[in-house]
């Protein structure tokens, strides 16, 4: 944070100041006791298991500037110099926070949601915008209610362009961010089944989704995948424009001439009269229309349609998303953040160019939060693995009963199935042979990266 004081932390979050100087500076956000530094405010959020409150005396300890807390609280010797601001909820609370400072940036912020893609999405718009602009995107996977106002407020008087993640999983949670973020410019990637268990239908995600749009003002723009069966027909709220990105003519931002240069794609891009060739540094097809989101979000910053590709080269992807490793004994993708059908898809569309004439393994795991689909979703994906060509398929989870079912229907090629990630893991130092191509992927509670990193690593030996 820049030019922040305890005054500011406490006219935001409408707490009152129980001790401390309102004139100390404050450097950072932190909602991790652990990561705290001097100069810092502290944020204690009520988990499922662990009040963080139980950690205000450490971080005074660590030269925390501040805390914020909404029980009573002694304060331990050695921690006169921060400042306690009493609130009524701390997570509300820091949320004001998030919407005090967004009404301090007078930079342009882009908003990126969607059921799949969302971060790799936000990381091609900010690799094409940074051919003309200093960019600030979105650290990690700070997209939710408490990750958004962190984001927010480590954005600096440098930055030109922001381009910020927002991620929902239950009803009202894009109202409440999108409202902290008040986005000038949103896109969406498309509407898949992420979540559904919670939201229980794609219309009701895509109504969810939607929200993104709340905290727009009049002349934003709404930038939506116009390949998506349920965003191609949707229109913004008055006072909003709508363009569309994809392949079909309906798109005002197209993809035309698609090929692939050594697995990785290459297209013309196409705008009105304008026409740029454009070359990727990720494999997978799918990566067209994250590019072409990118291309729409340069255009309405006032940059070439040339000047977007050349950003967009410089874009490598982002950890644990469709990453390619070669370790001399075998190729990995990893994937490992999380899946659903529609990620799954396009992992297979990249792994099966990967190599081809080598033996392909593919290690997956359950996927979650799918309600009622989730017996008919693994499934579709044990179809996606057969269909592409998978030579063994390993299985981490009860649910993956379905999917090795479906695929046992369609290939004769061996199966394994675990429901123990070190059972799995030691029999994958016995299965996996040098020169293999090894996906992982699965939801990102099943831990696949954790094991990814093992052969990453190049073992065993």
């Amino acid at each position: 944070m820049e030019h922040v004081t305890v005054k500011d932390l406490v006219l935001g979050s409408g707490g009152v100041l129980v001790s401390g100087s309102e004139e100390a500076p404050v450097s950072h956000i932190r909602l991790d006791s652990r990561q705290v530094e001097p100069g810092d405010l502290f944020v204690p959020l009520l988990g499922e298991r662990v009040d963080s409150h139980r950690f205000l005396p450490q971080v005074m300890d660590q030269g925390a500037a501040a805390v914020l807390t909404s029980q009573e609280l002694t304060l331990p010797e050695g921690g006169a110099g921060c400042a306690v601001i009493r609130v009524e909820d701390t997570k509300k609370a820091l949320q004001k926070i998030g919407s005090y400072l967004r009404d301090r940036l007078t930079l342009p912020l882009v908003g990126v949601t969607g059921s799949v893609g969302k971060t790799t999405t936000r990381e091609m718009i900010a690799a094409a915008l940074s051919a003309r602009f200093r960019v600030y995107k979105t650290p990690g996977n700070s997209n939710s209610q408490v990750g958004v106002p962190v984001t927010l407020s480590e954005i600096t008087e440098n930055d030109q362009v922001g381009v910020i993640e927002l991620g929902m999983s239950e009803p009202g949670e894009m109202t409440v961010i999108a409202n902290i973020a008040r986005v000038d410019m949103a896109v969406i990637t498309n509407i898949g089944i992420t979540h559904i268990g919670q939201l229980g239908s794609q219309e009701n995600i895509l109504r969810e989704k939607l929200h993104i749009t709340d905290g727009m003002k009049d002349g934003g723009l709404l930038i939506l995948n116009g390949d998506d069966p349920l965003l191609k027909g949707v229109q913004g709220r008055e006072g909003l424009r709508t363009v569309y990105y994809g392949t079909g003519e309906n798109c005002d931002f197209r993809a035309v001439d698609i090929c692939f240069e050594d697995g990785f794609p290459s297209f013309t891009a196409v705008h009105g009269a304008d026409r740029q060739r454009v070359r990727l540094n990720v494999m997978g097809q799918h990566n067209v229309m994250n590019a072409m989101a990118a291309m729409a979000v340069c255009a309405e910053c006032g940059m070439t349609m040339e000047e977007a590709a050349r950003g967009l080269l410089t874009g490598q992807g982002f950890k644990n998303r469709q990453q390619v490793h070669e370790t001399g004994r075998f190729t990995i993708l990893d994937d490992s953040y999380n899946a659903c059908p529609e990620s799954m898809k396009a992992a297979f569309q990249v792994f099966k160019e990967l190599h081809p004439e080598r033996r392909h393994v593919a290690v997956l795991a359950e996927m979650r939060e799918l309600g009622r689909e989730t017996e008919s979703a693994h499934r579709q994906v044990g179809v996606f693995a057969a269909e592409a060509g998978i030579h063994l398929l390993v299985t981490l989870g009860a649910e993956c009963r379905a999917l090795t079912e479906e695929f046992k229907k369609r290939s004769g090629a061996p199966v394994a199935e675990f429901t123990d990630k070190d059972q799995m893991t030691a029999y994958l130092d016995q299965a996996l042979q040098d020169g293999d191509c090894v996906l992982f992927k699965g939801a990102n509670s099943m831990a696949l990266f954790k094991v990814a990193a093992r052969y990453m690593e190049n073992r065993p030996e």
